[in-house]
């Protein structure tokens, strides 16, 4: 056990490597019982009860009441990233963080998952796979009421209520709400027609991540995976199936604001708002 010198309170080496992991994700799985706050790591939720609810007072560290068993952690607080990729450029605060980007570079995928053939390269990884297979979706939109079985997912879609754009173009003064859309729009200033390191071996195209070629291989070969359990359709890809049970479910989460109609998908909604906009496809 190592004791530091920016905090009080002693972590215990293993439980802090699953709190850590909560940082890949967005969890706040934490709760204070108290005042209802949430945090990412069980040792923040301690800091949090000590000082605010008991009124202990911070005295070990210049920078929080925190001793450490692991002492990357200080990295935290200085911005001091010792661990180094060998690979590449990049450097880490925590050792745990660097053994999983090298991962990228290895291609190790250790976690397996138990209902289909998928592995990962990160633990979260699979347990936001899993939501797949469960149906599981624990994010919650506050305005909306829809549900996310990823905490990203969440934060972007809360984009549409709030209007947040905060990928900015360097060029011109266009602001997106994903930094995809971003890259995508980047390509009309540099004319680039950018080709991914994935490959499709039937046709020309390519892809930037390994999962969209997996998909878009699916249109040679005519497998669909995704069988419905009601009736006989099967789908190339997950959300074509969720949209297709919305049939059986009679669901329609998506309303238009100015006359309240509803719709199963994303797209009739698009192409219904252009009745009030005039707007031409």
């Amino acid at each position: 056990m190592y004791k530091g010198t920016m905090c009080d309170e002693l972590i215990n080496q293993s439980s802090n490597v699953t709190d850590l992991k909560m940082i890949n994700t967005g969890e706040k799985p934490y709760r204070c019982t108290v005042c209802d706050k949430s945090f990412r790591q069980s040792s923040h939720l301690t800091i949090h009860m000590r000082i605010t609810h008991k009124g202990e007072t911070p005295h070990k560290g210049t920078l929080c009441d925190k001793s450490l068993s692991l002492t990357p952690y200080i990295g935290v607080h200085t911005g001091d990233r010792p661990y180094k990729c060998a690979m590449c450029d990049k450097s880490f605060s925590q050792s745990t963080h660097l053994i999983n980007h090298m991962r990228v570079h290895t291609g190790e995928k250790p976690y397996k998952c138990a209902m289909c053939d998928k592995s990962f390269s990160q633990s979260t990884h699979l347990t936001n796979h899993m939501r797949i297979h469960t149906g599981e979706k624990p994010y919650k939109c506050t305005v909306c009421d829809k549900f996310f079985s990823e905490f990203s997912s969440l934060t972007k879609h809360m984009r549409i209520h709030t209007g947040e754009m905060p990928y900015k173009c360097t060029v011109c003064d266009k602001s997106f709400s994903t930094s995809s859309y971003l890259t995508m729009h980047m390509r009309v200033h540099t004319g680039e027609r950018q080709l991914g390191p994935f490959k499709c071996t039937m046709c020309a195209k390519s892809f930037s991540k390994s999962a969209r070629l997996t998909l878009h291989m699916r249109i040679h070969t005519g497998e669909r995976p995704y069988k419905c359990a009601m009736c006989d359709k099967s789908f190339s890809q997950t959300t074509n199936l969720i949209i297709h049970m919305r049939i059986h479910t009679g669901e329609k989460p998506y309303k238009c604001t100015l006359c309240y109609k509803e719709f199963s998908d994303s797209s009739s909604l698009t192409k219904h708002m252009r009745i009030h906009t005039g707007e031409k496809a």
